[in-house]
């Protein structure tokens, strides 16, 4: 239903059915999802991806767009959908057993939806884990033709950050299945754009104990390198697909100012760093005003958690410096690792976005002091938020999209073991059920003959 306003609106604003037709496209894209051999952090592993790709392919259009995606299940033995997220159309949600039944092995299903406002998103695998084992990819969304972003800036780089294990996502959901459970631990390493490396640091330097990583090495985990030219603003997309980190972003001698959460402008503010949570998205603005003869460190690093997982680096390149001159200095968060002893959860909502009105600790009373805490003014307006340890969260959203949504932890073994809600919506309003969105089963037998509930 979002998405049908936004159309409606696009109609208007351009003048007509006619202009409106010329201005968006529809793009077509054809994948085909299956395991493959993969080194991220220079260990080969067996992970998931798309036309034998790691990570999935950038998706990239103007608001408005219809995106059409014809996946197939390179799969031999498990289903798959994906979830676009911050996206909120409801049959093409990806969201197995919710808002569609799971593609078969060797099926092919065809994702179509809308993209109605620009921001920078991600999608990922919503079958059992295969987030953890690599589905997933960027959507970046420009604005539409004739508009303009409320910031300026002369060029733009893509940072999608995750992390990574070596055990297998089928070994991890055994475990937590288990009676008594077993849990999957920290990840080994951090990845930037799929490339980290293990067991040894760009920055062996500044980290005694840790052995020097080599400035080449393997083709799939070698260091990422941002190439800039002095004194210009770039706009950094980052997005956060991690199965379990919260996460710390920095860049040596460099200030952050964020413009975008999740897809939503935001009244401009600095930063020196910035925790990204699991299903987060931002845009923020990076000024190369430091010395043109040096390159920096790109530092993203474990928050609130014990340090087992080193941080991952790239490198921020001045050219023309070489891409391998590393920093004489140490990353700005190699020690910005903390001790907690419970998690942070970060829930995201399918469909939608809310307002983040305010955080406080304990249970929340509705008391005036809790309702002093509220941000009734001006408050965020996100697709997830994070509720800290031993403490609450207050959103406030409106239920305008009829579907069945889904609201959870983004963390991948929070949701695998249950830590989730349904919602539905309106579903009296919903309209047609295109056959091919619940054709499984005794259903699909049942709709042979139809084309719609």
């Amino acid at each position: 239903m979002r998405a049908l306003f936004a159309w409606c609106a696009l109609l208007l604003a351009c003048g007509g059915l006619l202009h409106c037709a010329e201005a968006a496209k529809a793009r077509h894209l054809k994948w085909e999802v299956g395991h493959m051999f993969w080194s991220p952090d220079c260990e080969e592993k067996v992970l998931i991806g798309i036309n034998g790709q790691f990570p999935g392919p950038t998706i990239r259009a103007k608001a408005g767009d219809t995106i059409v995606v014809e996946l197939k299940n390179g799969l031999h033995t498990e289903g798959v959908v994906i979830h676009w997220h911050g996206i909120g159309t409801p049959w093409a949600d990806g969201t197995a057993a919710i808002s569609q039944c799971a593609i078969n092995p060797e099926e092919t299903f065809t994702y179509r939806f809308v993209v109605d406002k620009p921001g920078t998103y991600f999608y990922h695998g919503h079958y059992g884990m295969q987030r953890a084992a690599g589905l997933y990819g960027s959507l970046i969304v420009d604005v539409a033709d004739g508009e303009e972003e409320p910031f300026k800036y002369d060029g733009e780089l893509n940072l999608l950050l995750s992390d990574w294990y070596h055990d297998s996502i089928y070994n991890q959901m055994v475990g937590l299945s288990s009676s008594p459970m077993r849990w999957i631990g920290e990840p080994q390493s951090l990845l930037i754009n799929g490339r980290g490396q293990f067991n040894c640091s760009l920055a062996a330097a500044h980290t005694p104990g840790t052995k020097q990583c080599t400035a080449g090495g393997n083709r799939h985990c070698a260091p990422v390198i941002l190439p800039v030219q002095p004194n210009k603003t770039y706009r950094l997309r980052i997005a956060s697909t991690t199965s379990l980190a919260s996460l710390n972003l920095a860049i040596g001698n460099h200030k952050l100012t964020v413009v975008e959460a999740d897809g939503n402008y935001v009244e401009p503010f600095v930063v020196d760093d910035m925790d990204i949570y699991s299903g987060d998205s931002y845009s923020v603005l990076l000024t190369t005003d430091q010395d043109p003869s040096s390159n920096y460190w790109v530092s993203i690093g474990v928050r609130g958690r014990a340090p087992k997982t080193a941080p991952a680096l790239a490198l921020l390149n001045y050219r023309p410096n070489r891409g391998f001159k590393l920093p004489a200095i140490a990353p700005p968060n190699a020690n910005a690792l903390q001790h907690n002893v419970s998690e942070v959860h970060p829930w995201h909502l399918h469909g939608h976005d809310f307002w983040v009105l305010g955080y406080g600790e304990g249970a929340y009373r509705g008391d005036a002091a809790d309702a002093a805490r509220l941000n009734l003014a001006n408050p965020p307006l996100r697709n997830t938020a994070v509720i800290f340890p031993y403490g609450w969260t207050a959103l406030r959203f409106v239920a305008d999209n009829p579907g069945v949504w889904a609201f959870h932890c983004h963390i991948e073994p929070h949701l695998h073991m249950g830590m989730g809600v349904i919602f539905a919506e309106a579903i009296d309003r919903v309209g047609k059920v295109p056959k091919e969105a619940v054709s499984c089963g005794a259903t699909a037998t049942a709709l042979m003959n139809g084309d719609h509930l």
